[in-house]
């Protein structure tokens, strides 16, 4: 499967040279080349080869930034796809000092690819100002616009540097994201959604009451209120477990909780099952969450939630089951030992197992 980082083939790279020589003379063919590929391209993760594209661009297009930047927007509609993205970071690189004319890029250009990490530097830099500006990107009709608005200030952005004035008081990005709550597009909502989620980690007890301030609204303010307090339901918040109607019954009960081995290699996987049993007549609201206790290399375990299902569960009983992997992933280093399973009904612990995890075979 080809990486982000691969898809900066020499022939996507040639292809862009093509689409500046049609707009423009201006464009040193051989000199973005020799930047592109010095030294330790092949080392470079995708944000790096982002940074390294747009400063060959940078070097090999010896135009004003004025001018410079027209031509990215002129050319815009031909460059679209994350590949792109060094079209806003050549902004961000080259713009700090022109921010009229770099948001009016930034909107563009964010159309085609995405500003949401070019934005960052200018806000950090002009916050009063680009508050202003998200409140204007909030009412735009164009939804990639009035994604901008909630994605570029996210306080914890992955793949981008935190916004710590917005991590200590989100305030006044709470006001912004009030008139996104009921956005049309999915693609804002998932934004707003995660931006709530962001701030529940630093300011849980704020994000509670927006929830239930907003909560049974609107569809689709439902929808990014139970997405946006996902962290919150992981760690069974009592308020927003109620509020979802995930209360703990006597009437919901589990049986037969196991593992499929008591050893997993490291490359494996494992299946976890168990009955839930309804005891009323009734359906009930009903989420199940189960907790991996991972092995740390210092000897140690270390707790991950993960999300079951949730749903209503009709009278009776039902069978669940799932695979949990221990394929190697970027984002999770594996360690032998002992791994423990908490299973947990409406924020309840009702069960636990015990496996042992082993190297490689």
């Amino acid at each position: 499967m080809e990486t982000f980082k691969e898809r900066y083939s020499e022939h996507f790279l040639q292809r862009f040279v093509e689409i500046v020589h049609e707009h423009t003379d201006h464009f040193d063919e051989r000199l973005f080349h020799e930047q592109v590929y010095r030294n330790d391209w092949q080392e470079l993760a995708f944000k790096q080869r982002i940074r390294r594209i747009s400063e060959a661009l940078t070097a090999a297009l010896p135009l004003p930034y004025e001018q410079a930047v027209q031509l990215l927007m002129q050319i815009a509609p031909q460059c679209r796809g994350v590949e792109y993205l060094f079209f806003p970071d050549y902004v961000e690189l080259n713009g700090l000092d022109h921010v009229e004319l770099s948001m009016k890029a930034l909107e563009v250009l964010t159309v085609y690819s995405s500003a949401e990490f070019a934005v960052r530097p200018f806000i950090l830099q002009y916050p009063i100002g680009m508050l202003r500006q998200m409140n204007i990107w909030a009412q735009d009709d164009n939804e990639h616009i009035r994604r901008l608005a909630s994605e570029g200030f996210r306080p914890r952005l992955p793949w981008s540097f935190q916004l710590k004035p917005f991590i200590a008081d989100p305030e006044p990005t709470l006001a912004v994201l009030e008139q996104l709550k009921r956005d049309s597009s999915l693609y804002v909502r998932k934004s707003v959604a995660n931006h709530l989620n962001d701030i529940a980690k630093d300011h849980p007890e704020r994000i509670a009451e927006i929830a239930r301030q907003w909560y049974g609204q609107h569809l689709y303010t439902d929808w990014i209120v139970k997405h946006g307090c996902r962290t919150l339901l992981k760690q069974d918040h009592p308020q927003v477990m109620q509020l979802f109607g995930y209360v703990a019954s006597e009437t919901v009960t589990i049986s037969n909780l196991q593992i499929s081995a008591q050893t997993v290699p490291i490359g494996g996987e494992i299946d976890i099952s168990f009955i839930l049993h309804n005891e009323e007549d009734i359906p009930q609201n009903v989420r199940i969450d189960y907790e991996m206790q991972f092995m740390k290399a210092n000897g140690q375990q270390a707790p991950k939630r993960f999300r079951w299902v949730s749903r209503d569960f009709a009278p009776g009983q039902h069978e669940m089951r799932k695979k949990h992997s221990f394929k190697l992933i970027t984002t999770r280093k594996y360690y032998a030992g002992q791994h423990h399973i908490h299973l947990y009904v409406n924020g309840v612990q009702v069960g636990e197992v015990s496996f042992e995890v082993t190297d490689a075979r």
